[in-house]
C-alpha cells in the first residue's frame, strides 16, 4: 500500500487555483504535507492565505470556482484532485466542517434533521429509532438539550448552531475532520468539550483532524504540528509555538 494510502491526508506541491469575475487566481501554491491517522494539525494565516480554499478542496466539497491544478492530494486514499465517482466516498470518510458551518444550517430542516442529512442522503433505508438515538448521543456529547432536535436553526444561538454543524460533522464517524474555524462563535466554556469530543475520536477511532484557525491560545494548547501560510505558500512551519519560519518570512509577520 502506497503512503498516501496510508495516510489522512498526503498532499506533495499542491496548486490549488480560484476562479473568479476578475479570472484565475493562485490560491495555494505548492504546499506539501503528510498527517496520519489520529494526528492533528493546524493551519493558520491571514485572510487570503489560501486556507479556507485548501481545506475545501481536500475534503471533496464541490466548488466551481475552486479547481486543483497540480501536484498530488490524497484523502482516505481518494484522489482529490481527480475524485470522479470516488467523490462520495470521500465526503463520506471526510467530516467537513465549512466556514460559518452554525450560521449556514437549512433553515427548513430541524436540528434533528440537519444531523440525520450525512445518513438519510446515503441510504434509502434507515432504521429511524436507531437514527434519533445517534442524533441524540451527538446532541448529549456536544453539551445540546436533547430537545433541540425538534427545534429549527434559527431558533438557537449561534453558538449552539456552530455545535450542530460539529455534530453533523461526526454523524459518518469520519477517518478524517476537517474544520474551518470550528471555534466560530463557541464561548470558552464550551470550547473544551469540542475539543475533548475531537480527542475522544483520536484515541478511539484514530481519526485524524486538521483544522484552519487563527487563535494562538488554542493552537499552543493543542500543542499540534501547525502550518501558516501566506500568498498560498507555506512560510511557517512548526509545533505550538516553536514555529520555523521560511527566509525573510517571519521579520516580514512581525511588521
Amino acid at each position: 500500500m502506497s503512503a498516501a494510502h496510508d495516510a489522512a491526508i498526503e498532499c506533495s506541491d499542491l496548486v490549488i487555483d480560484r476562479i473568479g469575475h476578475g479570472g484565475v487566481t493562485r490560491a495555494v501554491d505548492g504546499v506539501t504535507f503528510t498527517l496520519r491517522p489520529g494526528e492533528l494539525m493546524c493551519v493558520g494565516g491571514a485572510t487570503g492565505s489560501g486556507k479556507s480554499s485548501l481545506v475545501t478542496a481536500l475534503a471533496g466539497f464541490a466548488d466551481s470556482s475552486l479547481k486543483v491544478a497540480g501536484g498530488r492530494a490524497h484523502v482516505c486514499g481518494v484522489d482529490a484532485r481527480r475524485p470522479g465517482r470516488r467523490r462520495k466516498i470521500l465526503t463520506a470518510l471526510t467530516g467537513y466542517i465549512p466556514q460559518a458551518a452554525g450560521a449556514n444550517l437549512p433553515p427548513r430542516l430541524t436540528v434533528g434533521e440537519v444531523i440525520a442529512e450525512p445518513v438519510v442522503t446515503r441510504s434509502k433505508k434507515v432504521n429511524a429509532k436507531n437514527l434519533a438515538v445517534r442524533v441524540a448521543s451527538l446532541l448529549d456529547e456536544l453539551h445540546l438539550p436533547i430537545g433541540a432536535a425538534d427545534r429549527f436553526p434559527y431558533e438557537l444561538s449561534a453558538g449552539m448552531r456552530q455545535r450542530v454543524a460539529i455534530a453533523r460533522a461526526f454523524m459518518l464517524e469520519p477517518r478524517v475532520l476537517i474544520a474551518d474555524e470550528p471555534l466560530a462563535n463557541l464561548d470558552l466554556e464550551v470550547r473544551p468539550v469540542v475539543f475533548a469530543a475531537i480527542t475522544r475520536r483520536r484515541s478511539e477511532q484514530s481519526m485524524a483532524a486538521l483544522l484552519v484557525t487563527n487563535d494562538a491560545a488554542f493552537i499552543r494548547e493543542l500543542d499540534a504540528d501547525t502550518l501558516i501560510l501566506r500568498g498560498g505558500h507555506v512560510v511557517a512551519r512548526g509545533v505550538g509555538r516553536d514555529l520555523l519560519w521560511s527566509p525573510n518570512s517571519e521579520a516580514d509577520a512581525a511588521r
